[in-house]
């Protein structure tokens, strides 16, 4: 009984191991099938090349096949599941194409340009122009016309381009005309508008009359102006100031004055004046001698006693009432020191003073 039930264990164990050999295969894994073995995916396209030479309007159309559920991508970008591919330059493109089993393919496709059809040709702008009629005027015009192909609009200053090559209401300055042919070649000139020059062959002459300073009494002087040559209203400058309508500059210094008479045309005319102080009056020479002879010695620079320095001649003027009421009058004590002056140099005093008291009489 115990050998026939070792029999059995015996059997049962190496049918088991038997069993286990066939099915497990020594225990390992099996490895999936490749879904794209054997399978070729192929793209194939149309291509549409830009209609002018840099243009950006190419387009790809592509087909896939060797499989379903493509999706596409050009040069490395982003897959899509759209079959077009647009708004393309020139250049050398690579589409892949995978089908929903991730089996791809690739097909590189070249898109260029069309020939340049502005090739060898050159086409001239020339022009007639018309010069405003006047400094600032807006009528000047500009006609242009082109050769070297046909069907030419034309633009100025990269505005719209027109029909005609006529452009009118101009001021002066430099214009572009540039002139399109049918297939978009283009040529280009610069034109020039002038404004006339009114003052060429004008000569205005200048003509002053002017009075001098009177010394010691401020700026005294004046300059009259009347000129000549040009094209009336005048409008006159003095040193380089506003231009006014008067033709008379009062209260001016001793000095050289430079003078501008202006046309109604902006032609212009220059002097210069030279305006001087008149000269000392005998009375005053008479007074002057005897002031300095008499008391500069007390009233000068270093030593102005009372505040009076006769060395300078306006100062004598300035203090006529005082030299004459002490040196005519003694009041309130006889100037210079020592006495009254003789009677005969009294009276030049007095007839100074009673003529005006000025430097000029």
């Amino acid at each position: 009984m115990i050998n026939r039930l070792n029999f059995i264990l015996s059997y049962t164990f190496s049918a088991l191991f038997i069993l286990s050999i066939a099915c497990g295969k020594g225990g390992g894994t099996d490895t999936p099938p490749n879904p794209c073995a054997g399978v070729t995916v192929s793209v194939t396209g149309t291509v549409t090349n830009p209609t002018t030479p840099g243009g950006s309007n190419g387009s790809i159309s592509v087909n896939a096949s060797g499989g379903s559920g493509f999706t596409f991508s050009i040069n490395g970008g982003t897959f899509q599941s759209s079959t077009n591919f647009t708004g393309l330059r020139a250049g050398n493109y690579t589409i892949v194409a995978k089908n929903s089993s991730g089996c791809s393919g690739t097909t590189s496709f070249n898109v260029t340009d069309p020939p340049n059809v502005c090739a060898g040709i050159t086409i001239t702008v020339t022009g007639t122009i018309t010069n405003p009629s006047t400094p600032g005027a807006s009528n000047g015009s500009i006609v242009a016309t082109a050769t070297g192909s046909s069907g030419f609009t034309f633009n100025i200053n990269s505005g719209t381009f027109q029909a005609t090559g006529n452009f009118t209401g101009l001021v002066a300055g430099n214009y572009t005309i540039n002139a399109k042919d049918a297939n978009g070649c283009t040529g280009t000139a610069v034109f020039t508008l002038t404004d006339p020059n009114l003052c060429s062959g004008v000569t205005i002459t200048v003509n002053t009359t002017n009075t001098s300073n009177t010394p010691c009494e401020g700026n005294t002087a004046s300059i009259t102006v009347t000129p000549s040559g040009g094209t009336g209203p005048y409008t006159y400058s003095l040193n380089s100031g506003a231009f006014q309508s008067g033709n008379v500059f009062s209260n001016l210094s001793t000095a050289n004055h430079s003078i501008v008479a202006k046309d109604a045309n902006g032609c212009t005319g220059t002097k210069n004046v030279l305006v001087g102080d008149l000269p000392a009056g005998p009375l005053f020479t008479a007074v002057r001698t005897l002031v300095q002879n008499n008391c500069v010695t007390c009233h000068n620079p270093t030593q102005p006693n009372g505040g009076m320095n006769f060395s300078v001649d306006c100062n004598i003027v300035a203090n006529k009432d005082r030299i004459k009421a002490r040196a005519v009058d003694a009041n309130p004590s006889p100037m210079p020191q020592g006495g009254l002056l003789p009677a005969s140099e009294r009276q030049k005093i007095t007839d100074w003073i009673n003529a005006g008291g000025k430097f000029t009489n």
